[in-house]
C-alpha cells in the first residue's frame, strides 16, 4: 500500500509556531542568522557522527535552515520518504487528474520526496533552487537554496513553472536552544558548507558518504571518536 499523502502537507499559514521549541524557517521572528555569525549554521549541512545516539539520525545529513539563539530546524536530505511519490503526491492533492501522472515530464515524476524529519510529520517542505520565489513565502537560506513551504509551489512544479530542481520533505528536524551547540560538542555531528548539487543532484544512498568526503574525511576511516570538522 502506498502512502496517503496528508491534506495539510504543505501549509497554507506558515506563520503558524511549530512544536518543540524549534523556530519555524517561515515566520518572521525566526528569520535565519547573519551570515558573518561564525557561532550559527544556517545554510550549512550537519553531517551524523557512527556514534550517533538517535538512531533516527544515523547516518542522516541534514540541511540547516534556520540556527539562532532561539534554537535550529533542518531537513534531512538523504532519507526517502516511505514509498510516496511525486506523481502519488500530486494527485492525492488534487493537482493532477491519476491519468495525466503518466504524462509528467521525467525530471518532476523522479523528484525526490524525503522524510525530513520526526517534527511536524504531516507537513511539506520544499528545498529548491532560487530560480522560483513566491512572494511572503519563499525563503533564501543562502545563495544557491531556498525553502518554500506553501501548496503553490506543488501546483507551479506540475505545471512547469516551478524551480529547476527541488526536493519535497515531510517534516523536520528541530533544535531548542542551545541543544544542536551541546550536540556538536559531544561530537554528535560534523559541520561543512552545503553544496546545491549535493542536495539536488546526488542520489539518497550515496549523499551520507559524499558528504563526508567533502569535508575531507574517508567514510571507512571515520571512528566514534572523530573530533569536529
Amino acid at each position: 500500500m502506498r502512502s496517503r499523502f496528508p491534506q495539510d502537507l504543505l501549509s497554507q499559514d506558515p506563520s503558524q509556531d511549530p512544536p518543540g521549541g524549534a523556530p519555524d524557517p517561515l515566520a518572521e521572528s525566526g528569520e535565519a542568522s547573519p551570515r558573518g555569525a561564525p557561532s550559527y549554521l544556517d545554510g550549512q549541512l550537519l553531517v551524523a557522527m557512527p556514534g550517533m545516539a538517535d538512531e533516527r539520525f544515523s547516518r542522516s545529513v541534514i540541511y540547516l535552515c534556520a540556527h539562532s539563539a532561539e534554537g535550529a530546524m533542518g531537513i534531512i536530505v538523504n532519507k526517502p520518504a516511505s514509498d510516496l511519490t511525486m506523481p502519488d503526491l500530486l494527485v492525492q492533492l488534487d493537482i493532477i487528474e491519476k491519468d495525466d501522472a503518466i504524462r509528467l515530464p521525467h525530471r518532476i515524476g523522479h523528484m525526490p520526496v524525503l522524510m525530513g524529519g520526526p517534527v511536524e510529520s504531516s507537513r511539506g517542505f520544499v528545498l529548491h533552487t532560487p530560480d522560483f520565489h513566491i512572494e511572503q513565502s519563499t525563503l533564501l537560506i543562502d545563495e544557491g537554496i531556498c525553502l518554500t513551504a506553501t501548496i503553490e509551489i506543488l501546483r507551479a512544479i506540475a505545471d512547469g513553472r516551478g524551480p529547476e530542481s527541488a526536493v519535497l520533505a515531510l517534516g523536520y528536524a528541530g533544535w531548542q536552544a542551545g541543544q544542536l551547540e551541546s550536540e556538536i560538542q559531544a561530537n554528535g555531528w560534523l559541520h561543512c558548507p552545503a553544496d546545491p548539487n549535493l542536495i539536488f543532484n546526488t542520489t539518497l544512498e550515496t549523499k551520507y558518504d559524499r558528504a563526508l568526503r567533502g569535508i575531507g574525511i574517508e567514510p571507512a576511516m571515520l571512528s566514534t571518536t572523530a573530533g569536529h570538522a
